[in-house]
């Protein structure tokens, strides 16, 4: 069961936390989190680079940590600053980390180099929109021959924790999002831009507070079909009856039929368009001297 909690809620957690902990120790446990699903991704760090698309948000302290640890682990790490709001602070942080710093104008440079690319929402703060259309589409042309095929990870900000994908968002490969999941990464429209969501864990006391959303996972379903025991005949798991799909179209009958039977149905009773063609070709074999 992935469950997820509003924004409000988990700045409320966080804060709790940082209160018991020493200053800047969940800065560091956020990025020792994402540093390691960038290492997963890569493969192999030494002698890659990473791009970083660093905005006017409050992320240029842990994008600074972040980049440190992959940067001791030997990758090349370029940070592409989107604004001039604090760029001379962010610069000198991310320098100081191990990183290069670029400006974005320079951006398309650095993203066709990259083996890997780093965005956080940024335009959820404002500030980067000049900088967001051009960049999106750069990251739509991704797999054409010639043009840059780098996995694109997005730690998850507010615009698409909250569902919101107003005008061109990023389609993630990866979102990573810290101490629990958001609504906007498990619901659409959200959800589709989002890729494979990986949560990196925090120690947010979040177990007494009710989650926001709740989504299934295969496992959880699993637990939730009924196990056939020695008495379970037909009857008792149940009959299914299916009206579904047409003479010319039989797809859609077939399709039902195979997922009520896969689904643990007793009995599949098929009455359908396509069961009275199937009855007459019967009648006809057997009828035939």
């Amino acid at each position: 069961m992935r469950a997820a909690h509003g924004v409000e809620t988990v700045r409320t957690a966080e804060r709790e936390l940082m209160a018991r902990l020493p200053e800047g120790a969940l800065m560091q446990r956020a990025a020792a989190g994402l540093a390691a699903v960038c290492a997963g991704l890569l493969g192999r760090v030494y002698g890659t680079r990473v791009v970083l698309l660093v905005g006017s948000g409050d992320n240029g302290g842990d994008r600074a940590v972040h980049s440190a640890r992959l940067a001791r682990r030997g990758a090349g790490v370029t940070a592409v600053l989107l604004t001039r709001v604090g760029a001379r602070g962010r610069a000198g942080a991310l320098r100081r980390a191990g990183g290069s710093v670029a400006v974005a104008g320079d951006a398309a440079g650095a993203l066709v180099r990259a083996d890997l690319v780093v965005e956080r929402d940024h335009r959820d703060r404002g500030g980067g929109a000049g900088c967001g259309t051009p960049l999106c589409r750069w990251r739509g042309r991704r797999g054409t021959p010639g043009r840059w095929s780098s996995p694109w990870i997005c730690p998850a900000g507010s615009r698409r924790t909250a569902g919101r994908c107003g005008g061109e968002c990023v389609r993630a490969d990866v979102t990573v999002t810290f101490g629990t999941y958001k609504p906007g990464l498990l619901i659409d429209p959200a959800r589709e831009y989002a890729g494979a969501v990986r949560l990196v864990e925090l120690g947010l006391d979040l177990e007494a507070v009710e989650a926001d959303v709740e989504a299934l996972q295969h496992a959880d379903v699993a637990a939730l079909l009924p196990v056939p025991g020695a008495e379970s005949d037909k009857y008792r798991r149940g009959v299914v009856g299916v009206v579904a799909g047409s003479e010319r179209y039989p797809g859609a009958a077939v399709l039902a039929v195979a997922g009520a039977l896969r689904g643990g149905a007793g009995a599949v009773r098929y009455v359908g368009p396509a069961a009275t063609r199937s009855s007459r070709a019967s009648r006809r074999r057997w009828c035939t001297p």
